[in-house]
């Protein structure tokens, strides 16, 4: 990439920066939009509509983002959880590295590598037409002592990252057990999800879970609720929603149209009242879900699985541990999400059918990295001017002049690519939640990890090999991209907008650590490779044992703190449990954990104005 590519791309970028944020600033004060900006807000009441012309609201201002960093820890803690807090530091974490590693590339390595003979030829008065490879190590002389200074460069961040990452990593585990001891009881610390439940003859699968956990875990075993299909009931229900907005998009605009034929083409039929054609039908689809929700739970819809609790956290942590069958693929057992978390669309009836699900979506994850190589190849031939006129000979008039060729090649190719990095988290979220995970924070967590993957293979090795490394530059060098990070992750889209409906405890920041262990080792293979070609071979010995000290020290962090991610101590869970032991409100929690875990299907519905409709055949109790 040229140097004058490279700035017009910076410029470009920078004024839809300035766009964006000047239209934020200007459509978050409008009471319109409210709903969009500050929704967990005007939920809450803390905050109202106010309506009236004020020209402070036509102004754009960057007091915004001076606010939501002002927010405190304790404060962000209290208000949006642990979860909230880890996110943040996140963010910190990232700029800390950036900030560091910044200052040695541009004040210490970039003097050096401007000293290299290949300046020389160097035509300075064209020097936006140069390429950016004068700038790089490529240009130190081959066996320069001036390399040890990179090499050098490898320790200091290699130490300093991992001195983050150790910092990092205690200080999220003892607020995880923090959190942890100062939270009201909470459903999930008592239960735990058994599937692949054995039932033998004569049994339903409700007898057999009874049966088991009375005999084997006698003292702390106190309830259970069966999963049953619901996927006819779910359908249903969501019909029923899709009419209700369609009611209320039609009651909230009288000026609409609220007339049309009541046949499927509309060209022949008398006129019916949109209104009372959608709530009729409302209420038909309401009967029907009442009368399914009958069935699933009278006809015993049940599937091999179920939520079962326990009296105390201690006895549900024993449960889960322990292998509980002879048969390790019976009574598999694993921690129960929240029941605001729960993914109850897949709850897979057999050990089999899970393993074969993960089977299919890790051959899927491969097809589409390796399907996404064909437009990595195409935005790598954008990026090169000659081999794009070889492909497009009709573009060359047009590519000889200097502002089109600027932005071809140093704007488009980021663009087209972020483009298509946009349809990759969805498509990996959907593989996720096929693969058999009964939470939505699982499958979120599982969507990072395989985007995380994907990114890397197909965005910084695909890239590699396809073409120069340097066009990175252009992607990390992008100024929108700085404000569009922060516009989603400042600690205001916690406090106005995202009200959390789980709380993992910080579950996802061991994936942030092995993301920055597999980065530190990729940087030293390649420094290695980098010694050996400029013919350093004593630094590319010596880069070896600081690779295996990071790994090293991968492997103590993962025996000191992953543990507690995975599961809180019995040392945590036995305190926790004799400091509730006191509490008179605990019996009462334990009476309501019977129907915690009851499947949102079987809650009765209330869309339509027919107050008969609005209970259930039967009772929860039943369900």
């Amino acid at each position: 990439m040229l140097v004058s590519a490279l700035l017009t791309s910076v410029g470009i970028n920078f004024g839809l920066c300035v766009l964006f944020f000047t239209l934020y600033s200007i459509l978050r004060k409008q009471p319109s939009n409210y709903d969009v900006y500050i929704p967990r807000l005007l939920v809450e009441g803390t905050s109202t509509r106010r309506s009236g012309f004020n020209l402070e609201r036509l102004i754009p201002s960057p007091g915004w983002v001076r606010r939501a960093w002002k927010l405190s820890e304790d404060e962000l803690l209290s208000s949006s959880g642990l979860d909230a807090v880890v996110f943040m530091r996140i963010i910190t974490f990232c700029l800390k590295i950036f900030l560091v590693a910044g200052i040695i590339g541009v004040f210490i390595l970039l003097p050096v590598n401007c000293t290299g003979d290949q300046l020389e030829g160097v035509d300075f008065v064209d020097f936006s037409n140069n390429s950016l490879d004068v700038f790089t190590i490529s240009n130190v002389d081959s066996g320069s002592k001036r390399l040890w200074i990179h090499f050098s460069a490898v320790y200091v961040v290699t130490v300093f990252v991992c001195y983050l990452l150790y910092y990092e990593y205690k200080y999220i585990s003892s607020k995880r057990i923090a959190y942890f001891l100062s939270s009201k009881p909470q459903p999930h610390q008592f239960t735990i999800l058994v599937r692949s439940i054995p039932v033998s003859a004569g049994n339903s699968i409700s007898d057999s879970i009874d049966n088991f956990f009375r005999e084997y875990h006698p003292s702390t075993y106190l309830s259970h609720l069966v999963v049953r299909r619901t996927n006819k009931l779910r359908n249903l229900i969501h019909d029923a929603k899709k009419y209700y907005k369609r009611i209320i998009r039609l009651q909230s605009n009288p000026t609409q149209h609220r007339y049309g034929c009541n046949n499927c083409f509309g060209l022949f039929g008398r006129n019916v009242d949109l209104v009372d054609h959608y709530e009729k039908k409302l209420e038909d689809i309401e009967e029907n879900v009442r009368l399914e929700q009958s069935d699933v739970s009278l006809a015993g819809e049940e599937i091999p699985a179920a939520f079962v609790s326990f009296k105390s956290r201690y006895g549900a942590a024993i449960a889960f541990h322990l292998q509980q069958s002879i048969n390790p693929t019976h009574w598999v057992t694993e921690q129960a999400p929240e029941p605001h978390d729960v993914y109850w669309p897949f709850f897979s009836s057999s050990f089999m059918r899970r393993w074969i699900s993960k089977l299919v979506v890790i051959v899927a994850c491969i097809l589409l990295t390796i399907l996404f190589l064909i437009p990595v190849v195409v935005v790598q031939g954008l990026t090169n001017l000659s081999q794009l006129e070889g492909w497009f000979p009709f573009l060359e008039s047009i590519l000889t002049i200097t502002f089109v060729s600027e932005v071809i090649t140093g704007y488009l190719p980021s663009l087209i690519l972020m483009l298509f990095l946009k349809t990759v988290p969805p498509v990996m979220e959907l593989l996720s939640s096929i693969q058999g995970y009964v939470s939505h924070s699982a499958i979120e967590r599982s969507a990072c990890i395989k985007v995380l993957w994907f990114t890397i293979w197909n965005i910084f090795f695909a890239t590699v090999f396809s073409g120069s490394v340097l066009y990175q530059v252009s992607i990390f060098l992008e100024p929108k991209n700085i404000p569009a990070k922060l516009a989603v992750l400042v600690p205001a889209q916690f406090i106005n907008v995202y009200a959390p409906k789980y709380e993992t405890a910080g579950k996802f920041w061991p994936t942030v650590h092995n993301s920055m262990i597999f980065s530190l080792v990729l940087m030293h293979a390649i420094a290695v490779g980098i010694f050996t070609l400029k013919k350093l071979s004593l630094a590319s010995t010596l880069i070896f044992p600081l690779a295996i000290l990071t790994l090293l020290f991968n492997e103590y962090c993962r025996k000191r703190f992953l543990p507690i991610f995975t599961a809180y101590p019995a040392e945590t869970l036995i305190k926790k449990d004799r400091a509730d032991e006191n509490d008179a409100a605990l019996a009462e929690f334990l009476d309501n954990l019977v129907t915690a875990y009851q499947d949102p299907a079987f809650t009765p519905i209330h869309f339509s104005s027919n107050d008969g409709l609005h209970s259930p055949l039967i009772s929860s109790a039943e369900v």
